[in-house]
């Protein structure tokens, strides 16, 4: 669309929102719902303007700080209970279903914060519009609801076409440079700049970014160096051309800007631009367990949660079948983009109070057909990515850092954080050479938990036809997974059964309190936890957040993890329940339900150390790419970790019945694994 008609049409938008104030054509209880929202919308126009003319750059740190609480403070803390955008509070407000409704509309006028921003014009007069037309529906005589969700339905339908290239072009331009051209040029000392990005500013965005303006570039220089350098040697040690790449995308929490500058120096060095884009704001652009990009502090969390099944309002397959279409027609579009583009950098953060969701019956769900449709989007988008951006042809790196609400001791954390992310890689290499030395004599392992942990877990191995060259269990130090620490394999699925158990768990930003998952030939059959009274809504629960909505998944990842060190700090801070399973996967065994390690590159071969190369890149699902690749890719992987003190055992299981024991009563006993029973000695 030309911006001189877009312009045209936010003007006359606006004009016609400007009218609603003076008027009273829409009856009770739904008034105070459009008066609301018409004036949150011309807060953001006038928001936008300013903007344009550069005047928050000269607010004060106190007049941000007021800025920003009222454009969130509807949404945040407490206030969310009584806001419209709660369906719960919406429901009681404007009735069964029109609640829901009105509420979706809400949350879609919400990302007209980061649209005035950017100054993304499009959007915010599209969403204007579609309120209108909503409002308009009222003005006679009230609508049905069902009149109100083909006005949304046509709505998505009508502006995929723009929402989806928009978004991905997002990931893959840089000349599409708002985040990139703030970091680079902003003055990184002054805290004022967070504010730019119209994010959720709280105490951990400005905790984090006084803590790193408090250190030296030299500093900082080698934290980003960690991550790049990760990022650098997954390249080589997956045997993939880096300098055929010219995009790099970084993913990061706010606060961390002056480490993200510094990599996208180092970054320059390899010959990568650097793309750094937000979450998604649209629903048609969200997922429900979370859209990559860049993030702040949530409002609510509970906000978060409730709407993140929000495309059930309008979902169906004819939609469907056009976002397909369309994503189809936006990676054919931008092929030259996504051909030179390397994969992600990710720096991930954790410290936040685990978030343990309240049930919200009001809240839309997806139903069962519609997750089944959301399942054949995601294959075939997956199968879409991998056709552009080709598996085997890219790499990432991943890396966590702490955040002020982890505790008072937040700078001390922080500081052994970057001693762990940074351990000497030649140590754990040795001593995880002699587990995989043990591991690849077996044909099964057996896992056992400790005390009230019910895990019990026959996981079978393959087996490597020449055992001087193979091996099955690939030598993780610290490349593209910092930090260091940890054996894995892809099982083999037939044979492997069992029941995993932890007492609680931290999943994709969800705590689960008693998560069970039970495996027959290696594929879950059961699963259950006690978040909430209600079995029906634990199951859902699970189903969406755990499952992706699969009726089941594979055990796509075996791993025995050697981090002792990032364990033992754990438990001296006691943080253990607030670290990233990126951190969490390295102190004890776990297992990913989903996809294997080497999805989409499974034909790529990888070595250890040794030379020997690693066999076990397949199961029985992945291998299905060969005949019908629909069946084969899950699209989701969910780490889950046995700490060492819910621990009895691990053993390795020979072909004859002997048994090699590797951990006994949480501690390594294998020999030559002793060194990492230091850290327990000194807790």
């Amino acid at each position: 669309m030309a911006m001189e008609e877009i312009r045209e049409r936010y003007e006359l938008a606006m004009e016609r929102i400007r009218a609603m104030k003076q008027e009273k054509t829409v009856s009770a209880p739904f008034y105070a719902y459009f008066q609301k929202m018409a004036d949150f919308i011309l807060e953001m126009d006038a928001y936008r303007a300013s903007v344009e003319k550069g005047e928050p750059e000269r607010l004060s740190l106190a007049e941000l700080q007021e800025q920003n609480r009222r454009l969130y403070g509807d949404v945040a803390g407490g206030a969310y209970r009584e806001s419209y955008a709660n369906p719960t509070g919406a429901v009681e407000k404007l009735g069964e279903g029109y609640g829901q409704l009105l509420s979706f509309v809400y949350t879609e006028l919400r990302g007209m914060i980061i649209w005035a921003v950017e100054g993304r014009l499009t959007d915010m007069t599209v969403t204007a519009e579609l309120f209108i037309e909503l409002y308009n529906a009222f003005e006679e005589d009230t609508p049905s609801v069902e009149n109100l969700k083909e006005i949304l339905y046509w709505h998505m339908s009508d502006y995929c076409d723009v929402f989806i290239p928009d978004r991905i072009r997002e990931q893959l331009d840089p000349s599409l440079d708002f985040a990139a051209k703030l970091i680079r040029g902003a003055d990184l000392s002054d805290p004022r700049y967070l504010y730019r990005f119209g994010e959720y500013i709280t105490e951990n965005e400005l905790g984090v970014s006084r803590f790193l303006a408090g250190l030296s570039q030299s500093e900082i220089d080698a934290m980003a160096s960690t991550f790049t350098e990760g990022y650098r040697m997954g390249f080589v040690a997956a045997g993939i051309d880096l300098s055929k790449k010219k995009t790099v995308n970084i993913r990061y929490a706010l606060g961390f800007e002056r480490v993200v500058k510094a990599a996208i120096g180092q970054f320059e060095a390899m010959g990568l631009e650097s793309i750094i884009y937000r979450e998604a704001r649209h629903s048609i652009n969200r997922r429900p367990q979370g859209s990559p990009g860049y993030v702040s502090s949530k409002p609510s969390k509970q906000y978060e949660f409730d709407h993140r099944e929000d495309m059930a309002l309008y979902l169906d397959k004819k939609l469907n079948e056009r976002r397909l279409s369309v994503l189809h027609s936006a990676y054919e579009e931008y092929k030259e983009l996504a051909a030179v583009h390397a994969g992600p950098a990710v720096m991930e953060i954790f410290g936040e109070h685990p978030f343990m969701p309240e049930s919200c019956p009001a809240a839309l769900r997806l139903d069962a057909k519609q997750q089944e449709i959301m399942v054949t989007y995601n294959s075939e988008a997956g199968q879409l990515v991998n056709r552009y951006i080709p598996g085997d042809q890219r790499s990432f790196t991943i890396i966590a850092w702490p955040i002020p609400e982890i505790g008072d001791n937040y700078e001390e954390i922080f500081r052994e954080i970057v001693k762990i992310n940074n351990l000497d890689y030649h140590l754990y290499q040795g001593i995880q050479q002699k587990l995989i030395d043990a591991l690849d004599q077996g044909e099964y392992v057996y896992v056992k938990g400790a005390g009230a942990n019910r895990t019990e877990m026959y996981v079978q191995l393959w087996q490597p036809e020449n055992p001087a060259k193979e091996a099955i269990f690939e030598n993780c130090v610290a490349d593209v997974n910092i930090p260091v620490g940890e054996v894995f394999t892809s099982p083999k699925l037939t044979g492997t059964h069992g029941t995993l158990h932890v007492s609680q768990v931290y999943l994709n930003e969800l705590k689960y309190m008693d998560l069970e998952i039970r495996f027959e030939d290696g594929k879950i059959t059961s699963y259950s936890c006690k978040n909430f009274d209600d079995e029906t809504e634990n199951q859902k629960l699970l189903k969406a957040n755990v499952l992706f909505n699969h009726e089941t998944l594979p055990l796509g990842e075996f791993a025995i993890g050697t981090n002792t060190t990032a364990y033992m700090v754990a438990k001296r801070y006691d943080i253990g329940a607030k670290l990233p399973i990126l951190i969490a996967e390295k102190m004890g065994p776990h297992f990913a339900v989903g996809d294997t390690c080497y999805s989409w590159s499974e034909d790529n071969p990888v070595y250890n150390p040794d030379g020997k190369e690693i066999i076990a890149r397949d199961n029985e699902c992945s291998l299905l790419r060969k005949t019908d690749v629909s069946k084969a890719y899950f699209n989701c992987h969910t780490d889950i970790t046995i700490p060492y003190d819910e621990l009895d055992c691990i053993r390795v299981v020979r072909p004859d019945g002997s048994r090699i024991p590797l951990i006994e009563k949480g501690r390594f006993v294998l020999p030559g694994t002793e060194e990492l029973n230091k850290p327990f000695d000194g807790m």
